[in-house]
């Protein structure tokens, strides 16, 4: 009843394979809520999902803990009292920036916590301390101290006090325990005289009683640093205690549902043989299109050399109908001046045939006037 949600997101629940320790295995069906929980009454801060009424995360956030983003959407830590790793896919990289940076907060939180715990703890003990070396204690003749066995001190600091009272509870037993010391101490005193023979009798009582005094301070840090040693270790059984009982909780509701995690495992074992196929020819056929691909680059470099030679040849056939052009032209040309030619020939030969027509008939008149006369 005491814990509060602080800061809530949605991603992907993985936990680590025990077996391989390598492979993540899905501890939800779909993204589900993780939230960060504070604890007020034990001081703490816990990481908790819930799919339905099935808890897949319950993890106390400890000093010694580290998120780690393993990429840009998927970060994962190790909780030693669960044994295992937890992993989170969220949906866009700000999501698990933004939960990365929780963490980190609220684990220097509980790193603060547990160290004002520490000091509250280390703090229980001097009242009494106090109280006993200004009340001037009761002379106590302290021999070699006994030596406790192991079962013995384990008992003494198992009590059932220890066990189901708070650190505030024992604190204020402890200052009750030392204000009763000092009234008794003030109490067995006697009164002082003005004679220098009480004087010196209180005085060498005196020295007596810081002797034992120092004597007892030092036997009550032993002790008190005995029951905080004693306190760690029952603080660390309960927490071992508490985390066995959570896991058993836990492995209760997994193997309740044993057969639908073993049908979902062979459903997603077929899909990834499914997806394996598909990938196999998507490959081949990436294969066949970067072959189409070579044989395009080889067509283009053909297509190159022909457009060039084309090109050449276009332009040899340009020079030589130029070539053509300017000869027909000149053939023009020397038709013309043949034509010109036989025409002046022409009128060469009617000239000359008119010359010989009329020298013709110079001849016979003049063989006429040779045969008159």
């Amino acid at each position: 009843m005491g814990e509060q949600p602080i800061f809530s997101s949605r991603a992907h629940v993985f936990q680590i394979d025990a077996s391989t320790k390598k492979n993540w295995v899905p501890t939800s069906k779909h993204a589900v809520t993780v939230s960060y929980f504070f604890d007020s009454t034990r001081n703490v801060y816990r990481i908790i999902s819930l799919e339905g009424s099935k808890a897949i995360i319950n993890s106390t956030i400890t000093p010694n803990m580290t998120f780690t983003k393993t990429s840009q959407k998927f970060g994962q830590w190790a909780d030693s009292r669960a044994n295992t790793v937890y992993g989170l896919g969220f949906s866009s990289e700000s999501h698990l920036v933004k939960f990365a940076e929780k963490f980190a907060e609220f684990k220097e939180a509980a790193r603060l916590a547990k160290e004002k715990s520490h000091e509250k703890t280390g703090l229980a003990g001097s009242p009494s301390q106090e109280v006993a070396i200004r009340g001037n204690t009761l002379p106590v003749k302290l021999g070699k101290k006994k030596e406790s066995a192991p079962g013995e001190s384990l008992q003494s600091s198992l009590a059932p006090g220890t066990l189901n009272g708070t650190d505030e509870d024992r604190n204020t037993s402890d200052t009750q325990h030392a204000e009763t010391t000092a009234e008794t101490t003030q109490n067995a005193l006697p009164p002082t005289y003005s004679s220098s023979s009480v004087s010196k009798h209180w005085e060498a009582e005196l020295a007596t009683l810081k002797g034992n005094n120092a004597k007892l301070t030092a036997a009550l840090l032993e002790s008190t640093a005995n029951v905080k040693q004693w306190k760690q270790q029952l603080a660390a059984y309960q927490e071992e205690a508490e985390r066995l009982h959570k896991r058993v909780t836990e492995l209760e509701c997994v193997s309740g549902q044993t057969t639908a995690i073993k049908t979902h495992k062979t459903e997603l074992n077929k899909t990834i043989e499914g997806l394996e196929l598909a990938l196999k020819d998507k490959e081949e056929e990436l294969e066949r299109l970067k072959a189409e691909v070579e044989s395009s680059n080889v067509f283009y470099s053909r297509k190159d050399t022909l457009v060039q030679k084309l090109q050449d040849t276009e332009s040899r056939n340009q020079l030589l109908e130029a070539q053509l052009s300017e000869l027909e032209q000149r053939l023009e040309s020397t038709q013309q001046e043949k034509e010109a030619f036989r025409n002046s020939l022409r009128s060469l030969l009617e000239l000359l045939d008119s010359k010989i027509f009329e020298l013709t008939e110079l001849r016979d008149t003049l063989a006429k006037l040779i045969e008159t006369s």
